[in-house]
């Protein structure tokens, strides 16, 4: 257990206080200033090892979150809308992403559809984009509003991992989860308590064995992996109404358009509330800042990001060989070849 001491919160906080100007200004735009120092210096002493004060590397690695935000504009993200709305629709069914309701505690729950996004409607950079969006507008609207609704501090989020549909093939969507999962490891730090992996099939099932014990501690110690659906465990933690449409199943296994499901349930759909909420929020405040005529302009908000580090090559080697063996036991003809995404394909 990480045990955060008020004076450990008033070093980071002087650390803050004495650099540019710029950087306090992005910082103000953080959740809570002091939920958002305990928040890294947590995730720090973690991943450090630090006893009692901030050393030079950690303050860094700070400053660094800081200097992305600024470099990459991120305080602005949420008023570059992707546009025009049929392209944002392409992007929004093949990165299936929404939120379906609150934990009985109040936190929000997230619901990712792995296994049936296939992030080949755009290049990589719109789908960072949009990625980032949902971090920020999570960071900035839903957490505040659940702190409000619950009457409590909500600073973190459950996400619930959806394997329908997991394919030797998406080993292609490979080099982007893990840009992915960079940017937030580096910039969106300990922003969820919980992942429940759902509708697993053996694929993951026997990957899992092996990558599990190469990830982190901390992420390790997250992650619960639950049976079919995983409906009677979640339904301990929420009610049935935040339950993702793909866990209100019977059986094990969903789709993305269930047939028990409206696009009202459908939280992946941009005809659930979330994402209604989310498309009118970026586009009023665009029309605050810009003129329409700059809107329907097509371009991507390009977001400079990491090249994967050695331990996420060495996670994805090991999917590669672990799916690679699959394949080969079982007669699949998919082509392992091509792992990086095409970031060309983009509509002119």
């Amino acid at each position: 257990m990480v045990i955060i001491s008020q004076d450990m919160i008033k070093q980071f906080q002087t650390l803050i206080e004495s650099v540019d100007e710029p950087l306090k200004n992005t910082y103000e735009t953080l959740q809570s200033k002091d939920i958002q120092l305990r928040r890294w210096f947590g995730f720090l002493k973690q991943e450090m090892g630090m006893s009692r004060r901030p050393t030079k590397m950690s303050a860094q690695i700070l400053l660094d979150c800081l200097e992305w935000r600024i470099q990459n504009e991120i305080d602005k993200i949420l008023s570059k809308p992707i546009v025009p709305a049929n392209f944002y629709r392409g992007v929004r069914d093949s990165q299936l992403i929404g939120m379906s309701g609150y934990t009985k505690e109040g936190r929000p729950v997230i619901a990712v559809g792995v296994g049936l996004s296939t992030y080949d409607k755009a290049s990589i950079h719109y789908y960072v984009q949009s990625h980032i969006q949902i971090n920020e507008y999570r960071d900035r609207v839903i957490l505040p509003a659940a702190t409000k609704k619950f009457e409590r501090h909500i600073s973190t989020c459950v996400k619930v991992l959806d394997m329908t549909g997991l394919k030797i093939s998406q080993l292609s969507q490979l080099k982007l989860l893990t840009v992915i999962s960079s940017i937030d490891d580096l910039n969106y730090p300990e922003k969820s308590d919980t992942y429940y992996i759902v509708n697993a099939p053996y694929i993951f099932s026997a990957c899992w064995k092996v990558v599990r014990p190469l990830l982190q501690e901390r992420t390790r110690k997250k992650v619960q992996v639950l049976s079919g659906c995983g409906k009677d465990e979640l339904l301990k933690i929420m009610d049935y109404e935040s339950l993702p449409h793909f866990c209100r199943r019977t059986g094990s296994g969903s789709s993305r358009h269930s047939r028990s499901s409206t696009d009202e349930d459908n939280c992946f759909s941009l005809d659930h509330g979330f994402h209604k909420e989310l498309y009118s929020y970026i586009n009023q405040q665009a029309e605050a800042l810009e003129s329409q005529a700059a809107l329907i302009k097509h371009k991507s908000f390009h977001v400079a990001f990491p090249e994967p580090d050695a331990d996420d090559e060495k996670i994805a080697q090991t999917i590669e060989s672990e799916f690679q063996k699959y394949s080969d036991q079982n007669g699949v003809a998919d082509k392992l070849n091509d792992l990086t995404v095409n970031e060309d394909k983009q509509k002119k």
